[in-house]
């Protein structure tokens, strides 16, 4: 006989996302839109996040692990080492993405292996989808699954207002929405699958 505990399915455990924050340029507008999709994050009960700030980073170009780096490291790899999946949130840089963004990815390598990546991006009339065109390539030589759905803003800066609120959020929500479902079935789909057999990649 069935008992009751055998019979209720327990809810599986949230996924965690880290969100990487793409830029470091002096006056940069991702603080808003991070603030942004976070707030789109806390509403969930499926999913956590954690974030990492290039900005906030201190890695070198040239890949020497002295001891400074192996200190930012220390902060970094752990965030993106328990992610189950990820946001990263890139501008659109002469038609690409950022090369403090580049550099923070090329510091890691199994930390993105069979794990989902999806993208938030904002820019001028492209929104950014340049950029995150150039980096699915980068994200599928690292084993990384793209998530399909973006989210992007067409001339961000005029699409928040001086509060950092959206003008009309009704569009970026439903975006948010669909992009975050598909993470979270990703997530817990690769989450299952590392668990049961190690990726060969």
């Amino acid at each position: 006989m069935q008992t009751l505990t055998e019979s209720v399915e327990l809810e599986p455990e949230p996924v965690r996302v880290t969100v990487v924050v793409g830029s470091n340029r002096e006056g940069r507008f991702g603080p808003v839109v991070a603030a942004w999709i976070l707030d789109r994050l806390a509403a969930r009960d499926d999913l956590v996040a954690e974030v990492v700030d290039v900005a906030e980073t201190a890695l070198p170009t040239t890949f020497a692990a002295d001891a400074d780096t192996q200190t930012a490291l220390a902060t970094i790899t752990p965030k993106l080492s328990s992610a189950d999946a990820f946001i990263v949130l890139t501008p659109e840089y002469n038609h690409s993405y950022p090369a403090a963004l580049k550099n923070l990815i090329d510091w890691h390598y199994t930390e993105w292996q069979a794990k989902p990546v999806a993208f938030v991006s904002y820019g001028g009339v492209s929104g950014g989808l340049r950029a995150v065109e150039h980096l699915r390539q980068v994200f599928a030589e690292l084993h990384a699954t793209t998530v399909r759905d973006t989210v992007s803003f067409h001339n961000a800066g005029a699409s928040f207002d001086d509060g950092g609120q959206l003008r009309d959020p009704s569009g970026p929500d439903a975006a948010a929405k669909t992009m975050l479902d598909q993470v979270v079935w990703w997530g817990r789909t690769l989450r299952e699958g590392r668990a049961a057999r190690a990726y060969g990649g």
